[in-house]
């Protein structure tokens, strides 16, 4: 009994230093002058330390992060990363087939996005950017590749072109047996449309269900009941787009970004 007891305090010891080691590095990401101030003062928004270990991160994973947009979070897996893991950006396609407003606003950011990571190899390690474009470019890596993938505000966008169950299926598909796929995004109340940037989160849900994924928990990390989601420009409304403008500006301020769903899938081995 005492030398199981013993073997068990090891493990727990072992265990204990190794959590304490990833929300060190976590916390070093998190608070680095490599942020810009501008992304880390939206932080009380979205609680990037809260959210991320609440996905599990651990800094020696293989982590995708689907449409990183401006790198909001590149800031932080990147350097986070870049030691003992392996951060992939899943970003835009730079060169798009068809020229479409959409097209052209993500083939600009793609590129720009592109620009800082090549700027920033120091500090990014051993990152690395691949093409994700629904549904002509769906290649997130080799199956049962990745630990984590991640996407944050980007399930609307997938829905308007009706790329949802590919993406879902992609990232199934890329992660390990046991591997996280974590969702972050603008939760809609009953019934709202799809044009208004939020989504159902049972809708949400029974779509990763049906991919495969076992729902493990959601959180209210990311909630904010003064989200009344009934603006004329929708979610854009918000901070930071404010896409009315200079109109009720600081009601829009004090309101802060939009009320999200936090959501936990792993993938189970069959």
């Amino acid at each position: 009994m005492k030398k199981v007891t013993l073997v068990a305090s090891l493990l727990m010891a072992g265990l204990c230093s190794s959590v304490t080691y990833a929300d060190e590095s976590l916390d070093k990401a998190l608070k680095s002058d490599f942020r810009q101030a501008k992304n880390a003062s939206r932080d009380v928004y979205r609680h990037p330390a809260e959210t991320l270990r609440f996905f599990g991160i651990a800094p020696t994973q293989t982590v995708i992060e689907l449409w990183p947009g401006n790198g909001w979070y590149s800031e932080i897996l990147g350097p986070y990363l870049a030691k003992e893991g392996h951060y992939i950006a899943a970003s835009f396609e730079t060169a798009p087939a068809t020229d479409t407003p959409g097209n052209r606003y993500r083939a600009n950011a793609g590129t720009k996005y592109a620009a800082w990571m090549t700027a920033n190899k120091d500090a990014l390690g051993n990152a690395t950017m691949i093409t994700f474009d629904p549904p002509y470019k769906m290649d997130l890596g080799a199956d049962g590749s990745a630990d984590l993938v991640l996407t944050f505000r980007n399930l609307h966008n997938w829905a308007s072109a009706d790329q949802l169950d590919n993406v879902f299926a992609a990232s199934y598909k890329v992660l390990k047996d046991g591997g996280i796929f974590g969702v972050v995004e603008h939760r809609a109340n009953e019934g709202m449309s799809l044009s208004t940037g939020y989504m159902n989160q049972t809708s949400m849900i029974d779509l990763a269900k049906k991919v495969g994924f076992t729902l493990v928990e959601t959180s209210e990390i990311n909630a904010n009941p003064k989200d009344t989601k009934d603006y004329a420009k929708g979610v854009w409304a918000l901070p930071p787009s404010f896409g009315l403008g200079d109109s009720d500006k600081e009601k829009y301020q004090a309101i802060g970004e939009s009320d999200r769903m936090t959501l936990k899938f792993v993938k189970k081995s069959s």
